[in-house]
Parts: structure tokens; C-alpha cells; sequence
């Protein structure tokens, strides 16, 4: 059983600087060994999810400029797998969840900057899932549920995103997280680790801070894919915390 994860992804940099993050990241690849990845991008944005749906060695992605050069030479070759991407697109239909098949895209850096520090070379199939940013919370969740028992098939289920990603509000000169960005995680720890859906759900009126920490909910709504995805009668875990530049989160928790 491998419990599904959600990953503060936070910059294209991640792939080649050594941090808090990118180290918790391999330590805790090393501890897995699954049959197989389904990851949710918040880089990936679709009206309809849409299952990337490949054989084949998929392309990188490097959707991002400014960064350098060094970045663009990296490959991460890890190959899809079309039955299990049909399965997939089984369990959404089953619940009623639109869904549709890609063929042709590559893995984008939300999907493999973490993949690569978590499994320096791939070894399994990587199953990639748009997210569509404009539905409520609660339907963020309906997907993930439909997805859930796949842990027990060592299907490891990841949610790359950020908690707080607002670009604008970065302070290149903290030293110290900023205090506005650390209260609304701990309002997310608390309400996850007491499975107070309600209120999760309803974060952007009850959160503090929490028009600051999502100004556009596309790095967040992963969060709650990946607890839907999550057996409910197992404890929520955090299992990484850091922040860069002031208030960029890099809450990791396991569902």
C-alpha cells in the first residue's frame, strides 16, 4: 500500500539546486517502490480531465523561460502506460466524470521536476491528469475519490501543486517564511488532520489569508484530488514543510 501524496512543486529549479525540499524528496523515493505513478499537474489545464495516454518514452515539457540553460538539457524519459491509462478513464466514467484520452502530450515541469527528485531514473509507468482550476473544491475531491484503492495496488496517486503560490507576493529578501503564508497552512493542517471537509471546501471565506495564498486556484486544487484519492480512515500526515522567498509553501502531506 502506498498512500497518496500531494508535493509542493514550486520552481523549475527544484530539477538542479539541492534544498530542504528537493532532499525530502529523494529520501522519500527511496522509501517507494510503486507499480506505477498517476500524477495531477497544476501545469496541465483542461475544461475536461484529460488522461495522458502513451507507450511511449513521453517528451519534457520545459514550460517555463528565464531560467538556465542547463535546466532545458534535462530529459526525464519515463514512459505511459495505455491500459492503465483506460482504467483510469474507466474509474472516472463509471462516476459519472467526464474524461478524455491524450495521446500526443509530453510531461510538463510540474510532473517531472518532482518525479526526478523522487525517482532519479524512472522505473515505472507515469500516468499524467490534467486539473481544471474553475471547479468547486468539492468536485476537486469526487475526482480523487474516484481514484481511491489504488493505494492498495501500490499505485502511488501524487498532487503537484503548492499550497500558497502567489508570485507577486514573493519577498526575495526573507529570511524567515512570512508569517501570513505559515497561517494558512497551519489552517490547512488542522482542518485536514481533523477531516473537516466542510470547512476545507469552503476555504476561500474561512482560511486566513487565503485570497493571498491562491489568487488562482490551479497549484492548489492537487490538494484535493490527492484527499479524495486517500483511504479517510487513515491519519493525514505532513510529511515535508519549507518555504522559499518568503511565503512559497512547500507543504507536502500524505492522505
Amino acid at each position: 500500500m502506498i498512500s497518496p501524496i500531494f508535493v509542493g512543486h514550486g520552481s523549475p529549479m527544484m530539477a538542479i539546486q539541492d534544498t530542504a525540499c528537493t532532499q525530502f524528496l529523494l529520501d522519500y523515493g527511496k522509501k517507494l517502490s510503486p507499480k506505477a505513478i498517476v500524477i495531477f499537474t497544476a501545469h496541465w489545464e483542461t475544461e475536461v480531465l484529460t488522461i495522458s495516454s502513451t507507450n511511449d518514452v513521453y517528451d519534457t515539457i520545459y514550460d517555463f523561460r528565464g531560467f538556465p540553460d542547463e535546466l532545458f538539457q534535462i530529459k526525464y524519459p519515463a514512459k505511459g502506460d495505455v491500459e492503465l491509462a483506460r482504467m483510469i478513464a474507466d474509474r472516472f466514467t463509471a462516476k459519472d466524470i467526464p474524461v478524455n484520452l491524450d495521446s500526443q502530450r509530453g510531461l510538463d515541469h510540474g510532473s517531472w521536476v518532482p518525479l526526478l527528485r523522487m525517482f532519479p531514473t524512472p522505473e515505472c509507468p507515469v500516468i499524467q491528469v490534467s486539473v481544471n482550476p474553475y471547479l468547486p473544491p468539492a468536485e476537486q475531491y469526487r475526482i480523487g475519490e474516484a481514484l481511491r484503492g489504488l493505494d492498495q495496488e501500490d499505485i502511488l496517486i501524487i498532487g503537484s501543486g503548492a499550497t500558497v503560490h502567489n508570485l507577486r507576493a514573493l519577498n526575495w529578501d526573507a529570511k524567515e517564511p512570512d508569517a501570513w503564508a505559515v497561517d494558512f497552512d497551519e489552517w490547512l493542517i488542522q482542518n485536514m488532520q481533523t477531516q473537516n471537509l466542510e470547512a476545507l471546501f469552503d476555504y476561500a471565506a474561512l482560511a486566513p489569508n487565503a485570497r493571498m495564498a491562491v489568487p488562482r486556484p490551479e497549484h492548489f486544487i492537487p490538494l484535493f484530488i490527492t484527499m479524495g484519492s486517500g483511504d479517510p480512515e487513515r491519519p493525514v500526515q505532513v510529511i515535508h514543510r519549507s518555504y522559499e522567498v518568503g511565503s512559497l509553501s512547500y507543504l507536502s502531506v500524505s492522505f
